[in-house]
């Protein structure tokens, strides 16, 4: 799992909110009614705090649970979702998907240590195994998947099981945006150049894609991050009037995970500078921010002492 996720996640204290309230009638089998309604037939169920236990933890002892954790006002979750959703049904039940609004079940968001949407989190014989955080492309998203299921197979019934039913006929496939397919292409090649270059053609045509924004911010963070030097920390630390040390320091820090001290490195140059160097360090830290959802609480801390920084 990743570094956000591990060692914060505790089920049960999940499974002693839903004992709490069985003096209540039971949740529904999925599909009846009083149930949280499916957003998209049998393999995919809106899960609350209350059914979280029946739906997710007990199911998971049979085939895969993957939980999308969204809200409603969160851009990247509308990419992801229905992209869940068509890949869960074309699964035909060798993995359930199990969406859960963080607006109306936070408590589920705390136990996993969620600090961004959307998250997504693989769960197993009533554990989370994988995670991953952010809209991923499709064919990384599969690649995930199949992954997981290998690794499963042979600890969960409920896989073979399914797989040997045959399952549903995969639907017929979305057309692919061919600009898309060109920068991902360009991406996965290890071509950084031209796969910025093929997102900026999209925001040059349509300004308001951020699907192409996000894309290309993390594109342009990936090529620096890759290029840089690790040791140029040191330099930065040691020659603080070094700008182009400091931004690369901040790069690397970031990849390392090192996040609010890649924030505070960008907020302290932009504090003791002016002019040209100041203006670098602000539009870079801005930058950053652009690789993480709007309302991460560490974003909206950084975007608050910039405030303060610069007026």
């Amino acid at each position: 799992m990743s570094a956000a996720l591990s060692g914060a996640v505790d089920l049960s204290a999940l499974k002693a909110r839903a004992e709490a309230t069985t003096r209540a009638p039971a949740p529904a089998a999925p599909g009846s009614a009083g149930a949280p309604a499916p957003s998209g037939g049998p393999f995919v169920i809106d899960v609350t705090e209350e059914t979280f236990q029946a739906e997710v933890v007990e199911r998971s002892l049979q085939v895969p649970v993957i939980v999308d954790l969204w809200a409603e006002w969160c851009g990247p979750c509308k990419q992801l979702s229905p992209l869940l959703e068509r890949l869960a049904q074309a699964a035909n039940g060798a993995w359930v998907l199990a969406k859960v609004d963080v607006d109306a079940n936070p408590r589920i968001a705390q136990i996993f240590g969620v600090q961004s949407i959307p998250t997504v989190v693989a769960i197993a014989g009533g554990q989370p195994v994988e995670a991953f955080a952010g809209a991923q492309p499709e064919p990384q998203i599969k690649q995930w998947l199949a992954s997981l299921l290998d690794a499963l197979r042979d600890q969960l019934p409920g896989i073979r099981a399914a797989e040997a039913g045959g399952g549903a006929a995969e639907p017929e496939p979305e057309p692919e945006d061919v600009r898309f397919v060109t920068a991902e292409s360009a991406f996965e090649n290890g071509d950084f150049d031209g796969a910025i270059s093929a997102y900026q053609k999209i925001l040059d045509e349509e300004p308001a894609n951020e699907q192409a924004r996000a894309a290309l911010a993390q594109v342009r963070f990936m090529a620096r991050a890759e290029a840089a030097d690790p040791s140029v920390v040191v330099r930065a630390d040691t020659s603080p009037e070094d700008i182009d040390a400091q931004l690369a320091a901040a790069d690397v820090e970031l990849a390392g995970q090192l996040i609010e001290k890649a924030f505070g490195r960008l907020l302290g140059v932009i504090r003791r500078t002016s002019g040209a160097d100041r203006d670098r360090a602000r539009t870079h830290l801005v930058e950053l921010f652009g690789l993480f959802s709007p309302d991460d609480p560490m974003v909206a801390k950084a975007r608050r002492d910039l405030a303060a920084a610069l007026y």
